[in-house]
């Protein structure tokens, strides 16, 4: 599977929030350390910003035109789960 697809014309922004210890998180540093640079290098100019905290529950954020918002939870999924989530919100 390749993270190597652009973003909807639509979309302005994505968050994704995970805990850097937390077994519920780790598809999320799993996806974050196989497939973000693939991502990034298809969406250069994209702002994809990632939020880490203890304890939090890991959540994809996308904000879209006129300021609406998508939260998708992203708990105890694994790294290709988490780019399908990523991708169906992104397309």
């Amino acid at each position: 599977m390749s993270a190597a697809f652009k973003f909807a014309s639509g979309l302005r922004e994505l968050r994704i929030h995970l805990c850097q210890t937390s077994p519920t998180s780790k598809g999320v540093r799993d996806f974050i350390e196989k497939y973000y640079v693939d991502l990034k290098s298809s969406n250069p100019r994209f702002p994809i910003l990632i939020r880490e905290c203890s304890g939090v529950q890991p959540k994809i954020w996308a904000r879209f035109e006129y300021g609406k918002e998508k939260c998708v939870p992203l708990n105890n999924l694994s790294c290709a789960d988490v780019l399908s989530k990523v991708e169906s919100i992104a397309k």
